[in-house]
C-alpha cells in the first residue's frame, strides 16, 4: 500500500470510527449495563468491551486492553462476571447501539439509501480483516452481523475498530512504549481524552502518571512543559504509520473509489454524531 493509500485508510478509519465509539459517553450504556448489575463506569465499560472474549480473566483483559492498571482492572474483572453474562452484556450492546443511534442520528437518516450503502461498504471491508494475533478484532468477527443496516454499520465499525486497535497496540510494543506511557504521550497531543479522564477510567494514580512522564521526558519524547519533542512527535508518527500499514487490508480489499466513498458517507454520518455531543468536549484535550 503506497503512503497515499495508506493515508485514506487511516482517514476512512477516522471517519467510521466514531460510529463505534459513541455508544462509550452515552447515557444508554450505562443503564443498560447497571441494569444487569454491573458496576456504573469503568466495570461496565471493561464489560461491554470484552463480553466478545467471553468471561475472561483479568489477565486476558489487560493485556487486551493494553492501557489499564492491571490492578484496577483485577477489582472489576472477573467480578462482572459473577453478576451477569457475556451473552447477557452482548445482547445489551446492541439494545445501546439500536438506541444511540437512533437518538442521535434519527429514523430517517437510519432509513436512507445512504446509511445502507455505508453499512454495505463498511462489511465489504471487513471481508480481508486477518484474525491472527488480533484478539478483539476475532471475537467480535464470531458475532453474527445484525440485519437492521444501522446496526449491521455499528458492527462494522466495532470490526474495523478492533482489527486496527489490535494493530496498534503491536505498534506501541514495537515502540517499547507501555501502556501508561502510550496514553501519556497520546495526551501530550492535545487531541485525546483529558489526562483526569484517563486516570479515572483507566486506574492510574496521579503519582504513576507524573512517573511515566518523567520518564518520557528522559527518554526526550516530552519536553518539560510535557509537550511533545521532535523525538516524541516523529516516534508517534512511526507508530502511526506501522499501524497503518498493519491495517492496510481492509482498505485495499475495498479499493480507493469505495475507500472514499466509505469515508465521505461515515464522515457525515460522524458529522453528525460530533453535532449532537456524542463525544463532550468536556473530556478531552491536554491537562
Amino acid at each position: 500500500m503506497s503512503s497515499f493509500e495508506a493515508s485514506a485508510g487511516r482517514h476512512c478509519h477516522s471517519a467510521v470510527g466514531p460510529l463505534h465509539s459513541c455508544v462509550y459517553f452515552a447515557p444508554e450504556q450505562q443503564d443498560e449495563l447497571t441494569a444487569l448489575g454491573l458496576e456504573r463506569g469503568t466495570m461496565a465499560y471493561l464489560a461491554g468491551r470484552a463480553a466478545p472474549l467471553g468471561a475472561v480473566g483479568a489477565g486476558t483483559v489487560s493485556a487486551t486492553f493494553y492501557n489499564f492498571n492491571h490492578e484496577h482492572v483485577e477489582r472489576l474483572i472477573p467480578a462482572a462476571w459473577t453478576v451477569t453474562t457475556p451473552e447477557a452484556v452482548l445482547a445489551a450492546r446492541l439494545r445501546v447501539a439500536d438506541k444511540v443511534l437512533r437518538r442521535m442520528l434519527g429514523e430517517e437518516v437510519l432509513a436512507s439509501r445512504e446509511l445502507a450503502e455505508a453499512a454495505e461498504l463498511a462489511l465489504r471491508a471487513t471481508e480481508a480483516c486477518r484474525r491472527e494475533a488480533r484478539p478483539l478484532y476475532a471475537a467480535n468477527a464470531d458475532l453474527p452481523v445484525p440485519e437492521e443496516a444501522h446496526l449491521a454499520l455499528w458492527h462494522a465499525a466495532t470490526l474495523l475498530r478492533e482489527h486496527r486497535g489490535d494493530g496498534h497496540l503491536a505498534a506501541l510494543a514495537i515502540a517499547g512504549l507501555s501502556g501508561l506511557e502510550a496514553l501519556v504521550l497520546h495526551n501530550a497531543t492535545g487531541t485525546a481524552p483529558t489526562s483526569a479522564l484517563f486516570m479515572q477510567t483507566r486506574g492510574w494514580s496521579a503519582e504513576q502518571w507524573a512517573a511515566a512522564r518523567d520518564g518520557l521526558r528522559v527518554r526526550g519524547l516530552l519536553d518539560e512543559t510535557g509537550d511533545l519533542t521532535k523525538s516524541g512527535a516523529d516516534l508517534r508518527n512511526e507508530v502511526e504509520a506501522r499501524t497503518d500499514r498493519l491495517d492496510a487490508a481492509p482498505y485495499d480489499h475495498l479499493g480507493p473509489t469505495a475507500t472514499a466513498r466509505l469515508t465521505d458517507l461515515a464522515g457525515g454520518f460522524s458529522k453528525s454524531l460530533r453535532a449532537a455531543d456524542a463525544f463532550p468536549a468536556v473530556h478531552f484535550g491536554k491537562g
